[in-house]
């Protein structure tokens, strides 16, 4: 997944002052970590609860090796990957990687675990038809992204998804934002000077899969860092990550 990073004029800080537990939702092992997972290194470093959340296992990432196989493997390079920015909990929902459906059970997972993480802030991946650059977006990225938006809503509300209460689960509100990685739209930004190199780890800790992509795999510290330094620079920064910021 290698696309150009935003340009961002006038971005604001994302204010996370407040922010004590955050939950990622996204669609694939690797997805936090081509660029978002630098922020998420940060928030660690500063004593804040990062859990991830992944729709899938990402059996179907690696062309010429069975999902069965592929499966597990993806798994263990992402709690690896994990680890590197300070991630001790990493959960999948196990839908079916390449055929992630927008709906009602994917909303109703998403919304669980909102219920279940109780987090201050909902991070998620590009729900655009395209990333920043043109690069149309992947299918289960549009899906998962869209139904975080939805369910970080219905996670605060007992009259949807009543049994999540039948299962002890009450409502969660205090998600006020959701911030959205890898957006064509951005509006804020996290300045991540100082963590590229745990999120450059976080990144070659996925080596199988981007074995697998061949000639097209990026170099985790040239791609990493060079989309940091193009985010950065019009921001007077030497680094950063951008978010579209929906409050919720």
């Amino acid at each position: 997944m290698t696309t150009l990073p935003a340009q961002p004029s006038r971005l604001l800080p994302l204010p996370d002052h407040d922010v004590e537990r955050v939950l990622c939702v996204v669609a694939h092992p690797d997805d936090m970590e081509y660029g978002a997972a630098a922020a998420v290194a940060k928030w660690t470093a500063a004593g804040k609860t990062v859990t991830y959340l992944l729709a899938t296992r990402g059996e179907a990432g690696i062309n010429d090796r069975e999902p069965g196989e592929v499966g597990p493997l993806r798994v263990d390079e992402e709690i690896a990957g994990a680890k590197v920015v300070g991630v001790q909990v990493v959960e999948f929902l196990d839908h079916h990687d390449g055929v992630v459906e927008y709906g009602l059970p994917l909303r109703r997972d998403i919304a669980r675990a909102v219920r279940r993480h109780r987090p201050d802030l909902v991070v998620s991946i590009n729900h655009h038809e395209r990333f920043a650059g043109g690069m149309p977006n992947q299918a289960d990225h549009r899906a998962v992204g869209l139904a975080v938006l939805d369910a970080a809503r219905d996670a605060g509300n007992r009259w949807i998804f009543t049994e999540l209460g039948d299962e002890g689960l009450e409502p969660w509100g205090g998600a006020r934002m959701v911030a959205i990685a890898g957006s064509p739209l951005p509006t804020h930004f996290v300045d991540v000077d100082g963590f590229m190199p745990q999120a450059v780890g976080s990144l070659q800790a996925h080596a199988a899969y981007l074995a697998g992509l061949g000639e097209a795999a990026p170099d985790p510290e040239e791609f990493l860092t060079w989309m940091a330094a193009a985010v950065g620079e019009p921001l007077g920064l030497l680094a950063a990550v951008s978010f579209e910021v929906f409050e919720i």
